[in-house]
């Protein structure tokens, strides 16, 4: 029986754990701090949180400033929020000048449900990707976001940390390492390399084994860092498989799929699909009835796995 945990819930608790050991680290929300979980910062630190209302453009710009004086600040809202409503203020005030921000955007991708497609933001890491100086990670379940917080406290410099809304499946532990600009392989393999990030990481590995039915043996890697991207892991990998499959809740242009597909057709072309949501807006459902849908489970990953390995 797969464990299930809400990432949300890690941020807070670990931001806490951190806050009582570095009094430095501030945290700033959009009135939304019960659902990002920064709540918890606020009943253990009331003097060190900062909540700006719905004025996210503001938030961004307060914790520029703090910053600049020497603070550690966390600014988290919804990733719609977070990112589509105040690019500006990032790219000139926290990107530009290269500040130790770190914004948690929550509630990304479709799996925020029945919000529908106004807050279904499917491009936040093609925004975040683009701007110089900014690190994107997108933790893989709720003990990796862990490790990903603490992390972004010992490395100086912005940072965007995109989480969903719903609890995800234990695919880590305790002893699997996390450091920013290295994947990790969760799974050896020798026929295809099944690369995915967030909740799609446990979707190719439930593929994985499916496709080891068929006889087919998949490595599946962990991209949870999307920028700066591991170019060692991806080449050994596409070298030592020859094929390879991306799966990510965002949308196929601008994500993962094309970071790794424009690294791969400069370095070293294989056979490659992108499997994520289609250049359209989506619209309000269940989060699994949306992941179907648009074909985000382990048996498309199967599917699309097999039509690959045709090309090789």
């Amino acid at each position: 029986m797969k464990v299930m945990e809400n990432p949300r819930t890690a941020f807070g608790e670990t931001l806490v754990e951190l806050g009582r050991k570095d009094p430095d680290i501030v945290s700033l929300g959009a009135d939304l701090s019960s659902s990002t979980k920064t709540s918890m910062f606020n009943d253990a630190f009331p003097d060190r949180f900062f909540n700006c209302g719905i004025a996210e453009a503001n938030m961004m710009g307060v914790a520029a400033g703090l910053a600049i004086a020497g603070k550690k600040p966390f600014p988290s809202t919804f990733a719609v929020f977070a990112t589509g409503r105040v690019y500006d203020q990032i790219r000139q005030s926290i990107a530009y000048p290269n500040l130790d921000v770190k914004i948690v955007a929550t509630h990304a991708g479709i799996t925020v449900g029945g919000d529908g497609a106004s807050h279904q933001i499917n491009e936040d890491i093609a925004l975040m990707s683009v701007l110089p100086n900014m690190r994107v990670i997108v933790p893989a379940d709720a003990l990796e976001t862990r490790k990903v917080v603490r992390a972004a406290v010992e490395s100086p410099g912005p940072m965007y940390i995109r989480l969903c809304r719903t609890d995800m499946p234990r695919v880590t532990d305790g002893d699997t390492p996390f450091k920013i600009g290295k994947w990790n392989v969760l799974r050896d393999g020798d026929d295809i390399s099944l690369m995915g990030t967030g909740l799609m990481v446990e979707r190719c590995l439930d593929a994985a084994a499916m496709l080891r039915d068929r006889g087919v043996d998949a490595a599946v890697i962990n991209v949870s860092t999307v920028k700066p991207i591991d170019r060692e892991t991806l080449f050994r990998y596409a070298r030592k498989t020859g094929a390879v499959v991306t799966a990510e809740e965002h949308s196929v242009l601008l994500g993962i799929g094309s970071i790794i597909a424009t690294a791969l057709v400069e370095s070293y072309p294989v056979p490659l699909h992108r499997i994520g949501i289609p250049d359209i807006f989506s619209r309000s459902g269940e989060s699994e009835e949306l992941m179907g849908m648009f074909g985000l489970t382990a048996e498309n990953v199967v599917k699309t796995a097999l039509g690959v390995l045709e090309l090789k």
